[in-house]
């Protein structure tokens, strides 16, 4: 499989994605660090891909969504942005809103 396709999988088979630089428990980087707290600080669960452990995706996912820092976040299939982005979602009230949203709506589906 393609790594674009690999990506896109990962994108389509989880309602949160975070790409980032080590775990939520050991990250790599502060902005890694920011957006993961900002994730676990909404309460929800979700998925996240260390990319320094996957040399293909490192080097191809700023080319899946043209998108070229790290961490990335991806709700619902959608990139959501960078660790920016994501605090300033969190700090409106708006991260938790749609994290529990793509949460729901994957416990739904999964009935």
């Amino acid at each position: 499989m393609d790594v674009l396709e690999r990506i896109g999988q990962q994108v389509a088979e989880n309602p949160i994605v975070l790409y980032m630089k080590g775990s939520p428990q050991l990250p790599q980087c502060g902005f890694s660090s920011r957006a993961a707290q900002a994730l676990q600080a909404c309460e929800v669960e979700f998925t996240y891909v260390n990319i320094l452990m996957d040399p293909e995706i490192f080097e191809n996912l700023p080319r899946f969504a043209n998108w070229p820092t790290f961490p990335q976040l991806y709700i619902n299939g959608e990139l959501i942005g960078g660790c920016d982005i994501t605090l300033e979602l969190y700090q409106r009230g708006e991260l938790k809103t749609m994290a529990e949203a793509a949460a729901s709506k994957s416990e739904t589906s999964d009935e």
